[in-house]
């Protein structure tokens, strides 16, 4: 019954990043727009420090959506009855493991071993996002791409 209520709560709490995550991603795509049609004044450095903050704001909000992806997939194998066990191994993922990292798809040894074999980012130096997003990425979803979308071309 522990387990049980933990996953409870862990639900709670990745509804509650998700939510999060949407509102900041909508504000950060927002103020991207708003500052690629604000009006260049001031001199180089000025362009430069502005280019520099829009640099850091995509990178974020890159990390972001990714983050959101890893979120709405574990949502998903909650509703599935599959989130808490290993991908690799089928076994029981525990609880502290997912407290600290909640969309956890591997136990740490499987965790351990792909890192260890190579086999994690293989080819592109990063995760493999687009397995995280596999499933119907339309279901339960409040916000779709073309809202996420800015015409930058203004």
């Amino acid at each position: 019954m522990a387990r049980k209520d933990a996953l409870l709560r862990l639900h709670k709490n990745l509804l509650a990043r998700r939510n999060e995550l949407r509102k900041r991603l909508g504000l950060e795509l927002e103020e991207l727009a708003h500052t690629k049609h604000s009006s260049a004044s001031g001199d180089a450095a000025d362009a430069a420090f502005d280019a520099s903050g829009e640099e850091l704001a995509s990178t974020l909000a890159e990390l972001e959506a990714k983050e959101l992806a890893q979120i709405e997939r574990a949502l998903r194998r909650l509703k599935a009855g599959t989130y808490g066990k290993c991908e690799a191994c089928s076994c029981t993922i525990p609880v502290a493991r997912l407290n600290a990292l909640p969309f956890s798809t591997l136990c740490v040894k499987c965790q351990r071993e792909m890192e260890r074999d190579g086999s994690w980012g293989a080819g592109s130096g990063e995760g493999d996002w687009a397995r995280i997003a596999e499933g119907n990425p339309m279901e339960d979803r409040e916000v779709n791409i073309s809202d996420l979308e800015i015409d930058l071309s203004k």
